[in-house]
């Protein structure tokens, strides 16, 4: 039996996994706060985890959540449980991964020394799942006291399009194309690149041709959405048919998905591994969310 224990955001991912996989058993934590605003956190049931199998689905939405999260799964492992698995969909420092001056601070490694520190378990580290990473050498980041997982939920989206007709996969620059191109071999590729033209940036198509196709844009993750929007632009001008776009994260601060709620886009895909976003989005035209939850449950099953 596996026990799963969840963030308030993750609920709802939790008992998709618990539905999809009679092995895995929901488990109960108090999120509470103190009158002083700092966390007041309780793990219902601690003494039953003794010597059980014990995820963990994190999401790191908002820095007070990495606090009391982390709280938490420390905890975890002095319970004397066999294992942990942490499952962290969007490592959501990943975009500041590097710096170009000094005075910078690569927020991606801060994060991963946090999760080196998690204790190990009674079989062993920690393992982290994390899906599509920015930047796949951010691994490195962490030490080996913790075993991370680097994962990708391309094969959700060519699920879905594997029916389409006239599909062609595009990239909005060349690292998407270098990162997720060898995953698309059965599709027409098309490579975009970013020209700067004094203080704005334009996306012209660098190689492959979008004529008359139902081209689908593939990235890691979207902020606000303007390099996605340019790119569905040019592909336009140079003319697709219908363009769609996927990313696995949906990050969308504030309101920046809303510039998408038009006809520009033929289908919008994304996960659910940003869950508050993904929430207020289901419903909303061109938005479709492909779950993680039946990737998750073979990942973690398949390991028992």
């Amino acid at each position: 039996m596996i026990k799963v224990l969840f963030c308030p955001q993750m609920a709802g991912l939790a008992r998709q996994l618990c539905d999809l996989n009679d092995v895995c058993q929901p488990g109960e934590i108090s999120w509470q706060n103190f009158m002083d605003g700092f966390p007041d956190l309780r793990i219902k049931n601690a003494a039953g985890l003794r010597k059980s199998h014990i995820v963990f689905l994190a999401s790191f939405d908002n820095p007070v959540e990495i606090f009391r999260q982390l709280s938490v799964i420390y905890e975890l492992p002095r319970l004397a449980i066999k294992s942990l698995k942490v499952l962290l969909p969007y490592f959501s420092t990943g975009t500041m991964e590097r710096v170009d001056e000094e005075g910078e601070i690569a927020t991606a490694a801060t994060l991963a020394r946090m999760l080196s520190q998690i204790p190990g378990t009674m079989s062993g580290p920690v393992q982290i799942f994390i899906y599509d990473i920015h930047a796949l050498q951010e691994r490195f980041y962490f030490s080996d006291n913790v075993i991370p997982r680097l994962e990708t939920a391309i094969p959700l989206l060519l699920e879905r399009i594997k029916d389409m007709d006239d599909i062609a996969v595009a990239f909005p620059d060349e690292g998407a194309w270098k990162r997720f191109g060898r995953m698309f071999e059965d599709y027409p590729l098309i490579t975009a690149h970013k020209v700067r033209e004094k203080h704005e940036r334009r996306v012209t198509i660098k190689e492959g041709s979008p004529a008359g196709k139902h081209v689908v844009i593939v990235d890691d993750l979207v902020m606000t959405g303007g390099t996605l929007m340019q790119c569905r632009n040019a592909l336009i001008d140079a003319g697709a048919g219908k363009v769609s776009a996927y990313v696995t994260h949906g990050v969308f601060p504030g309101d920046s998905w809303k510039k998408f709620a038009g006809r520009e886009f033929e289908n919008f895909w994304m996960t659910d591994s940003c869950p508050v976003k993904a929430d207020q989005l289901k419903g909303e035209k061109p938005f479709e969310i492909l779950s993680l939850a039946r990737d998750l449950g073979r990942k973690i099953v398949s390991d028992m």
